[in-house]
Parts: structure tokens; C-alpha cells; sequence
């Protein structure tokens, strides 16, 4: 039976372990482009032995942004400092992955840590909110609904995007179809007013986000895994679904995605959700039964033999990894010594290996 240090292929790329890193904003960009910190970031988490190490959200345009400063794929200026993190992430043995976004009624706000919260004025650096309707976030401020030429041009920043993050070398990109942002806000109906081609019926609704990652997929080589992260429910009443989550996963595999990576929430902001250890599993798992695609899951998973378990009884393909690797960057080689599996380590740091070989100093 697999478990959680099987590898795992899709298309020509192979993973050294079940094991991925979660995208983790770290808002600590400057007009897009990635820096020191980034590297330190992600490299580490390679280092830690990480089969997959998936980016922060890359913005596809600038008003795209959750915050200025996310990181962006907007300009070929910002493809050489990312190249950089690739090469590092490569090199410790492990797969770089991009995850692209639009972050539309939920752009221009400030950092989780900053003073103040909400959306950043235009006198303050910010920039005016796009969205399927005029239908605001909370406290933010009322976005735009787009026009459905405008709708096209977001497909086509998609697509430019994809285009650069393979010149930086990413093996694995990720649409970010989840968490309350753009393509999230066009799938519920709670958020999506519209009347037209885009809005409406489940066939409407979800027509944004199928067209994103065809237009991916035409761009991105056919060697390459494309996967998309959806929230399965909006934890409302009258919100988008798992069951709406499961159909879209079985249109998706047909338009191209070779994995789902199934999260949840993020559309409303006092949605009740019933936060515990793997709390999210069962929608991966019945995404990955009834649409018959691989899956990652994520959520409060802490322990190795919660992880392997969850490999193990066939409730997902992945199992990725957000807080508890910022608490733990080096948990997969800790995993792999508490469910008896040899793995190798950077020679750096063999002589911290339980099994090691001891090296003088």
C-alpha cells in the first residue's frame, strides 16, 4: 500500500514522498519581485525534505495582489528572482511548484499584522476592486463587476503567467480557485450576482475557472502537472457545495487538471467551520473517490501518522502541510523517523540523523 514516503508521479514529474508544502502567504514582497526572504522561506522547507514546495500566491496583475506586497508574475523582470528559489528547491531534491492568483474583491488590503486591516485606500498606495458583481467582502470596499471583456483579459494574465513561471523553471503550477478569492468569488452564489454567461446556473458559475485552466493547460508543457486548489464548501447556507466541489473536480480532470487540492472556506468572513484535525480530509476524499482524480488534501494535520494514515486509507494522494511546517521546517524528515522510513538527509546535517553516521567537527 502507498504511504506517505511512496513516491508519487503524475505526468513526467515525480515527487520523493507524498509530503507538500502548503502556499503560505508571506506578504513581504516589493513590486512583485521575490528576495532574500522568499528564499530563506522556501529553500528551507526543501531543506526540511518536502516532496512538493509550493509558492505563496503569485499574482497574475498587479491589482491582482491580496496586499502590495504579494509576490507577482505580472513582467518578465520578476521571472530571475524566482529562478533563483527554483534552482535552491531543485537542488535539495525536491519539486517547485506556483500557485497563480487573482485575489478580486479581496485585493488591496493591508498585511494580517499591520496596524490596520480592511482595504488600503488609493490614497494609500491602493488600487480599485474587481469582482463578478458589485457585492463587497465584509468591511472592504465595494468592488467593480467586471465586464465580460475584462473577464477575458484575466484569462489571458492566467495564461501570460504560466508562461513565465515555466521560464523560471516551476515544474507544477496551481490555479487558486479557493479561499474567497477572483475565480472562488465567480463559483458561489453568494458572491456571483450575475445574469449573464458567467453567472447563474453551475455550468456559468464555474465557466471562469474552466477557461483559466484550459488556457493554462494550452500554455503549459504537456510534461507538467497543472493543479487546481478549490474550496469544497463555503461553510453557508446558499454557498457554493461538496457536491457542486465534486463536479467541477470531474470537469476539471477533463479540461486538463491533473490534481485537485481541496481546501475550504474563505468566501465570508464569519462562516462557521468546524476547525479539528483533518477537518478537510473527507473532501478530498470523496472528491477523489466520485470524480476519480488525484487529490491533496490539507488542514490541521500534525502528526506523521496522521499523514501516513491519511495516504494509507486512500483519502489522498498528498498530504500538504501549512502551520505545522512553520513551526516544524525539517518535519518530513522527523515524520520518516517515526514511521521507520530511511530518507536522505543534506549531508549538512547527518549528524543530526538518528541513524546518522557521526561526523567531527
Amino acid at each position: 500500500m502507498a504511504h506517505l514516503f511512496t513516491p508519487f508521479s503524475l505526468r513526467d514529474v515525480t515527487f520523493a514522498n507524498r509530503i507538500g508544502v502548503s502556499p503560505m502567504c508571506q506578504y513581504s514582497a516589493c513590486d512583485g519581485l521575490a528576495n532574500d526572504w522568499h528564499l530563506v522561506h522556501l529553500g528551507g522547507l526543501a531543506r526540511g525534505g518536502a516532496g512538493l514546495v509550493m509558492s505563496e500566491a503569485v499574482a497574475v496583475s498587479p491589482g491582482g495582489r491580496i496586499s502590495p506586497q504579494d509576490l507577482g508574475l505580472w513582467n518578465a523582470g520578476q521571472i530571475a528572482p524566482l529562478a533563483r528559489i527554483v534552482d535552491f528547491i531543485a537542488g535539495q531534491g525536491s519539486v517547485a511548484g506556483i500557485q497563480l492568483a487573482h485575489a478580486g474583491r479581496k485585493a488591496s488590503t493591508h498585511r494580517p499584522w499591520d496596524a490596520r486591516r480592511g482595504t488600503i485606500g488609493i490614497e494609500d498606495g491602493g488600487w480599485p476592486t474587481v469582482a463578478p458583481a458589485a457585492v463587497a467582502f465584509s468591511d472592504h470596499a465595494t468592488p467593480k463587476a467586471l465586464s465580460t471583456g475584462e473577464i477575458g483579459a484575466i484569462v489571458a494574465d492566467f495564461a501570460a503567467a504560466a508562461i513565465r513561471a515555466r521560464q523560471a523553471g516551476f515544474r507544477v503550477v496551481e490555479i487558486h480557485a479557493a479561499h474567497g478569492y477572483l475565480l472562488h468569488q465567480f463559483l458561489s452564489p453568494l458572491s456571483n450576482r450575475r445574469s449573464d454567461d458567467y453567472g447563474g446556473g453551475f455550468g456559468n458559475r464555474t465557466r471562469l475557472t474552466r477557461e483559466v485552466v484550459r488556457a493554462v493547460r494550452d500554455v503549459w508543457p504537456a510534461s507538467l502537472p497543472l493543479f487546481v486548489r478549490l474550496s469544497a464548501t463555503d461553510w453557508a447556507e446558499g454557498g457554493w457545495t461538496p457536491d457542486e466541489s465534486v463536479e467541477l473536480s470531474r470537469l476539471l480532470k477533463a479540461d486538463g487538471a491533473d490534481l485537485i487540492d481541496m481546501s475550504s472556506g474563505g468566501l465570508v468572513p464569519h462562516a462557521a467551520i468546524p476547525v479539528g484535525p483533518g477537518y478537510q480530509t473527507a473532501f478530498a476524499a470523496d472528491a477523489r473517490h466520485r470524480a476519480g482524480v488525484p487529490v491533496a488534501t490539507v488542514g490541521m494535520i500534525t502528526s506523521p501518522a496522521q499523514a501516513d494514515h491519511i495516504v494509507r486509507s486512500g483519502q489522498a494522494d498528498m498530504v500538504w502541510l501549512a502551520r505545522e511546517l512553520l513551526r516544524q521546517p525539517h518535519w518530513p524528515l522527523h515524520a520518516a523517523e517515526v514511521l521507520g522510513q530511511e530518507v536522505p538527509w543534506p549531508p549538512q546535517y547527518v549528524r543530526a540523523a538518528a541513524a546518522g553516521t557521526p561526523i567531527r567537527d
